[in-house]
């Protein structure tokens, strides 16, 4: 048999997902190795990058900005420490990261080109302020994908520490009533030492 006539290798299958370094996207990578080590396919983590306002506002900045090789190496840095405090003992699959400079959402699609692939987003709690302002990559992939799309909602717990991102965020007070209601004893007892 010659070479032409060889059949092609098979594909390795691969699973794709966005990470960006918050909460949800290392609930949706978790998610996307497990997928990839019972589908035994490569992990792709990608991250897309772009400098703020798309690089328009940068370019006509009053001052300075940074190059755009300093946004890459910031996007790498986020992409490289994610893993590691993700896996920090290896996902378990081969990897390949990837950084491309662009909207998430179309970066995301344009990596999971393959029918075969399966493409692992994270699905956040989103506000309606939030939406107006920054359009939601998991609906963008859902619409526009060719491949299955896995969108992940975040924990719970990650719920509770994006909440409390935000009251500090915005300095605000934590109720602390609802902890008042769970250790008051419900019998009319008086508690110990009290």
């Amino acid at each position: 048999m010659s070479g032409s006539d060889a059949a092609p290798a098979p594909r390795t299958p691969r699973v794709v997902v966005g990470v960006n370094g918050e909460p949800g996207s290392r609930t949706a990578l978790r998610r996307a190795a497990a997928e990839a080590r019972h589908r035994r396919a490569a992990l792709w983590p990608v991250l897309a990058w772009q400098p703020p306002c798309g690089g328009f506002g940068v370019r006509h900045a009053p001052v300075d900005p940074l190059p755009a090789e300093d946004w890459q190496d910031l996007a790498r840095a986020t992409l490289l420490g994610t893993l590691d405090e993700v896996f920090p003992d290896g996902p378990g699959v081969p990897v390949h990261a990837l950084l491309a400079q662009g909207t998430p959402g179309r970066v995301l699609v344009e990596a999971a080109d393959r029918e075969d692939d399966l493409l692992v987003v994270g699905a956040g709690h989103r506000g309606t302020l939030h939406r107006m302002f920054q359009p939601s990559v998991s609906r963008y992939c859902l619409a526009r994908a060719h491949c299955p799309v896995l969108a992940v909602p975040p924990s719970p717990l990650e719920a509770e520490l994006a909440a409390a991102h935000r009251r500090n965020l915005w300095r605000l007070r934590l109720d602390t009533r609802h902890f008042a209601e769970e250790t008051a004893p419900d019998d009319g007892q008086a508690v110990a030492g009290a």
